[in-house]
């Protein structure tokens, strides 16, 4: 499990650094904020299904069901992650995908 990090743009220009994800990366509750923040998913030749946890929980207090974000073999997307995602339990929000090769990370504040 690896802590991606934020890349914070500037006035003058901020140097991006994308993440090379693993089968499970967290974002901290620190940095997402109060504003949460946005992932941009690139892939670069292989499909991946990228799915953000959910700190929500049914009416029995099991976990609510994830769906996750289907990218092509080379695709595009970006994706707002709530302050409300948070686990309480790990102070994170967790991003698990089913294949990393070719994948990158991105993330910016919202």
């Amino acid at each position: 499990m690896a802590a991606l990090t934020m890349t914070v743009p500037t006035a003058a220009g901020t140097t991006v650094t994308p993440n090379t994800p693993t089968a499970s990366d967290t974002i901290s509750a620190t940095q997402l904020g109060t504003q949460g923040c946005n992932v941009r998913i690139q892939t670069t030749g292989t499909s991946s299904n990228v799915s953000f946890s959910d700190s929500g929980a049914t009416p029995s207090g099991n976990p609510g069901t994830v769906t996750p974000v289907a990218m092509g073999a080379t695709a595009v997307k970006i994706v707002y992650v709530s302050p409300a995602q948070v686990n309480l339990a790990t102070g994170n929000v967790t991003i698990t995908s089913t294949a990393q090769a070719g994948m990158t990370y991105e993330v910016y504040p919202a």
